[in-house]
């Protein structure tokens, strides 16, 4: 379950959920009536840009937010399509594996994060006129793509000993260390955009500037407009120290309050910025929160499906509940990794150094409590929170938080060139409807 890829943390989740409408959009691809666009040896079709379309404009109906012009929202739904195709056809190139068993528990997973059993999710699948195999297919494409990703993006960051010396020393000379939850919407401007495009890029984010202030939910504008990896969440990024968010984003918010917008946009290198600062948190600079958790891990193969793991850990959190036996003898007994021999026991961890999943499963939980079953790359899970407490870290300790910090914060600008070298080595053709 460790997490050696902090930087990777708040998108690789994301990811495999997509397959749902991925799946979606290529069921209705295949009745598609003429080719909008090829990209490398993919297509997308129109009958995929219009499934997308339908998406957003459902989406905004439930939350009753206004939409932009109808070209410029086709254009948008268009290179998101684009995108997905150039970051899949680069991952299958780049010969990245994946095993059926993994699959099988990323499968588990969406079923898991929709509320769904499997057989639910298959039948969802099969009224959505999606057939399963490709569902799985879609599946296998998204995690081929993050381990691509994972990889490429993590190469390009480089971190120096003297960032690293001069981060601690900033670190030490404040009394206080400050932690942001910050949302955005995130209007991206592509390499080499004409000044046109930028003008338009910018009035969008304007745009979407004028709605939140003028009072609109931020969340229901960032799911609408922005262009980011958090936009399924509103645009939260999640409690960070300051240090793990660009500069930039630091000195806009740090005069305000929580809940305040920021009364302009930001320009970087990926694009134009619209902040909120949700919550403000002062802790000490070397001080972390550390929790000691247990688990039950049980790993889907051809003899387990997920859903029977599933239902085994169900089974194993009623008897610990009713105390008719203990999460240790059920982990000794039963859980199929190291820690089995001392009943499930992971010791004191901190911040980052599990998967997401993992993560948000004992973010939820007060101590002492259990969670339901929690769906990862490793397998599925019964996780127990023992206990938690605040610690001061040692010299190594601060200097591995450091450089983690500091590869968070060159992530993103990394994720967007990255991005960009790969649309623009790419073949993309854009096809005019047939006359």
């Amino acid at each position: 379950m460790t997490d050696p890829n902090a930087a990777w943390r708040r998108t690789g989740a994301a990811l495999v959920t997509l397959a749902l409408g991925l799946a979606a959009a290529h069921a209705v691809a295949q009745t598609g009536d003429y080719i909008v666009a090829v990209v490398n040896q993919e297509l997308v079709t129109a009958a995929e840009v219009q499934q997308r379309l339908a998406r957003v404009r459902e989406e905004a109906a439930r939350n009753r937010a206004p939409l932009p012009p109808p070209s410029a929202l086709r254009q948008q739904a268009l290179d998101q399509l684009i995108d997905e195709r150039v970051l899949v056809t680069n991952a299958r190139d780049s010969g990245a594996r994946v095993e059926e068993s993994e699959i099988d528990r990323a499968v588990a997973n969406v079923a898991i994060q929709n509320q769904l059993t499997l057989p639910q999710l298959r039948d969802r699948l099969r009224k959505e006129g999606i057939d399963y195999a490709k569902f799985r297919e879609n599946v296998k494409d998204q995690m081929m793509v993050e381990r691509v990703r994972e990889r490429e993006v993590a190469g390009r960051i480089k971190v120096s000993d003297a960032e690293i010396d001069a981060l601690i020393e900033q670190r030490r000379n404040g009394a206080k260390a400050v932690q942001f939850n910050v949302a955005q919407i995130l209007v991206t401007v592509p390499e080499g955009a004409s000044v046109s495009a930028v003008v338009e890029r910018r009035e969008r984010a304007l745009a979407a500037l004028k709605r939140v202030r003028s009072g609109e939910d931020f969340a229901v504008v960032s799911r609408e407009l922005s262009e980011d990896g958090n936009r399924a969440q509103g645009g939260e990024i999640g409690m960070r120290p300051a240090d793990r968010l660009p500069d930039l984003f630091v000195k806009a918010i740090t005069t305000l309050k929580s809940g305040e917008v920021s009364p302009e946009i930001l320009r970087s290198g990926a694009g134009f910025h619209v902040l909120k600062l949700i919550e403000r948190k002062d802790s000490d600079a070397f001080t972390v929160q550390q929790v000691r958790t247990r688990h039950i891990l049980l790993r889907p193969s051809a003899e387990l499906s997920a859903e029977a793991a599933v239902r085994r850990l169900e089974q194993f959190r009623r008897e610990i509940l009713a105390r008719s036996k203990t999460f240790e003898q059920l982990a000794r007994d039963n859980s199929e990794d190291g820690s089995a021999a001392q009943g499930g026991d992971l010791g004191w961890s901190s911040p980052g150094q599990f998967v997401p999943e993992f993560e948000e499963a004992i973010a939820a939980l007060d101590v002492g409590g259990l969670s339901q079953p929690v769906a990862t790359r490793f397998g599925i899970h019964l996780v127990q929170l023992v206990d938690r407490r605040q610690v001061t870290l040692d010299r190594k300790q601060q200097r591995d938080q450091a450089r983690d910090a500091l590869r968070e914060q060159k992530f993103e600008e990394a994720y967007v060139e990255w991005l960009r070298d790969l649309r623009g080595r790419a073949y993309i053709e854009l096809r005019e409807p047939p006359q």
